[in-house]
């Protein structure tokens, strides 16, 4: 069963506000333009509320109107600090210029009040937040069952032993499709290209301990493949994250008996092994020279690859 991405609906979500939200601050609140103006105060409280005087070049007349100024600003801005002769203070603000209101001072008061920009910012960043730390925070334990470098070096001795049973294998059949067509010398004077000798001297040369390695190399590779199925999810992060968790239990327990493989079979020197084998299976790439020692060889002692031949054609011959 996989897991349910629920902190990244969250974090999608949580980006879809926030777009939504820039959006309308992009597109505006459609209020109309304003230019900021001198206002005259004529009366002021010390909470900010006041009355001010401004010119209306629309109605082109003055106008006086109760407004918010700024109780914070300087006292030489205030009555009776300010310079000028009639006791009045000094306040600046925004005349709308369009619209019905135009002529009319805007209102700051109402600038506070959240809008659907502010809405959906202040409920999109929060969701972001909750998405990406809860997410990770989801993701931490599947992270750290990544187990990339064990099951490469599984995957590497899996395959080690795989060349090793292989090339076995084709050394067997070459001495048994050249029994097909071909006999063995009568004598140590025979043929010395005989394809019979050579392919029998290959694994004369690999010696017996060749058929045993090669048997357990068939037997490791088969039960490293299962538990590399097993472990696959824990090869990655991007297999990891999206594993489910009866997955990542068996991934875990794979990688646990892969862990035990390798310390046994490096304990025991199988990398070298196999290795080893697959080299000494290879020495009849070099036909001629291979020929000529084979040749040096059986002349040598022709029994012992009677014996090999008799060996190798039985049925149970293959590990």
């Amino acid at each position: 069963m996989r897991h349910v991405p629920f902190f990244r609906w969250v974090l999608t979500l949580g980006f879809v506000l926030c777009a939504c939200a820039v959006g309308l601050y992009a597109v505006g609140s459609n209020l109309p333009d304003a230019r900021q103006i001198d206002l005259t105060v004529l009366d002021e409280k010390p909470d900010g509320s006041c009355r001010v005087r401004w010119f209306d070049p629309y109605q082109k007349r003055a106008r006086e109107a109760p407004y918010r100024c700024d109780p914070g600003r300087s006292d030489l801005l205030k009555a009776p600090q300010y310079s000028g002769s009639d006791g009045y203070g000094w306040e600046s603000g925004f005349l709308l210029t369009e619209g019905p209101e135009r002529g009319n001072l805007e209102d700051l008061a109402t600038e506070q009040d959240l809008g659907c920009a502010d809405v959906f910012l202040l409920l999109g960043m929060p969701l972001i937040a909750l998405g990406l730390i809860g997410g990770n925070l989801r993701a931490l334990p599947r992270v750290v069952g990544v187990q990339s470098r064990l099951i490469r070096q599984a995957s590497d001795l899996s395959q080690a032993a795989t060349w090793a049973a292989q090339e076995y294998e084709r050394a067997v059949s070459a001495v048994r499709e050249a029994g097909r067509h071909d006999v063995l010398p009568r004598d140590a004077a025979g043929d010395p290209g005989s394809p019979l000798v050579t392919a029998l001297w290959v694994l004369r040369e690999a010696g017996p301990q060749a058929r045993e390695t090669a048997a357990l190399g068939r037997k490791l590779a088969s039960r490293l493949h299962r538990l590399l199925d097993d472990a696959a999810p824990a090869a990655g992060l991007r297999s990891m994250l999206q594993a489910g968790p009866a997955a990542r239990s068996s991934a875990a327990q794979a990688a646990a008996e892969l862990r035990l493989l390798l310390a046994d079979a490096e304990r025991d020197g199988l990398p070298e092994r196999f290795a080893q084998t697959s080299v000494d299976l290879l020495r009849g790439q070099d036909a001629d020279r291979a020929a000529l020692a084979a040749a040096t060889d059986f002349a040598r002692d022709p029994a012992a690859y009677r014996h090999l031949l008799a060996r190798l054609t039985q049925p149970a011959a293959l590990p």
